[in-house]
């Protein structure tokens, strides 16, 4: 089987199905496991990403193409119809995060290519476990699939254990700096898992904006930023400006964490960062969990 994803955690979840050596096609933003990296590019970004250097220039960027109908993502329809894929796995839950499966349809269509195209669409913590099982099916794994998404299941159950009984803090989950974005959809079912209460955002429901007096008048006793796309090194250098915001200043915490690994891709590794929230919620509840050592996170202090 020849196969195509167009987003990081379908690339993450064909390799953690033993898929790798079938993957003929990826998007520039697939980058777990390593091996991702050697794959042909079939999709790009249509931003100029090198003068984009702020938050705010990246988010008008966005909007500026959205607003006029124009892609933020491109399509290498040359080199899929050189593949001659017979799955692509695509999304329509976010039109900033990748190529939507109905541009992927259009593309097919004028290069005359008849594939499988299989959209994945999580809305909650449970949905993004489930895609496993998804492209477990679709690839004629649903074996393995089913072994994988009951070890995640029971990573997470075993986090819930840990902290059940325990005081819940108020976690508000930040996704983008300028303008601020909540973190919604899985994230909420995250907070939940790892024994916060979610404030501002309900599972299910797609990121917003919001502003920073809504921040304030929530009340958060911890702000977990997790800027879409950014990695802990550079979250935490972009998070150190938070702590001058006058709406923030009485958040008793600050803490950067890996977006782009453990939080805004619906995969397998949303599972640690349920153990990463845990972890710095709870750092005294939890036993040491199997498999990799939970991922750091970087607390923003006041000057």
């Amino acid at each position: 089987m020849k196969i195509v994803s167009l987003l990081p955690s379908a690339t993450e979840i064909v390799f953690a199905l033993g898929l790798g050596d079938q993957l003929e096609g990826v998007s520039f933003e697939c980058n777990w496991p390593p091996e991702a990296r050697t794959k042909p590019i079939v999709s790009g970004t249509a931003l100029e990403m090198a003068s984009l250097t702020t938050a705010a220039a990246i988010d008008t960027a966005v909007r500026s193409n959205l607003a006029a109908g124009e892609p933020i993502y491109t399509i290498d329809r040359e080199r899929i119809a050189t593949i001659k894929p017979d799955l692509i796995l695509a999304q329509d839950l976010c039109r900033v995060c990748a190529v939507p499966s109905g541009a992927v349809e259009e593309a097919l269509d004028v290069i005359g290519c008849r594939v499988d195209v299989v959209s994945l669409d999580p809305a909650s913590l449970g949905d993004v476990i489930a895609l496993i099982g998804v492209v477990g099916e679709a690839t004629g794994r649903s074996g393995l699939a089913g072994d994988l998404m009951a070890g995640l299941r029971a990573r997470v159950a075993a986090v819930r254990e840990a902290v059940a009984g325990l005081d819940r803090p108020r976690v508000f989950a930040l996704e983008w700096s300028d303008p601020p974005f909540n973190a919604g959809h899985w994230v909420p079912d995250m907070i939940d898992a790892a024994g916060g209460e979610p404030v501002l955002a309900e599972t299910g429901v797609p990121s917003r904006q919001v502003t920073w007096a809504e921040v304030a008048a929530a009340d958060p006793e911890v702000v977990v930023f997790m800027p879409c796309g950014y990695d802990l090194e550079k979250a935490a250098a972009e998070g150190a400006s938070l702590r001058d915001i006058p709406e923030l200043a009485a958040v008793p915490r600050i803490v950067a964490v890996d977006g782009d690994a453990y939080f805004s891709r619906p995969g397998p590794r949303v599972v640690d960062g349920v153990e990463t929230l845990a972890a710095l919620l709870h750092p005294t509840a939890l036993p040491i969990l199997g498999g990799l050592a939970r991922p750091q996170h970087v607390e923003i202090r006041p000057e």
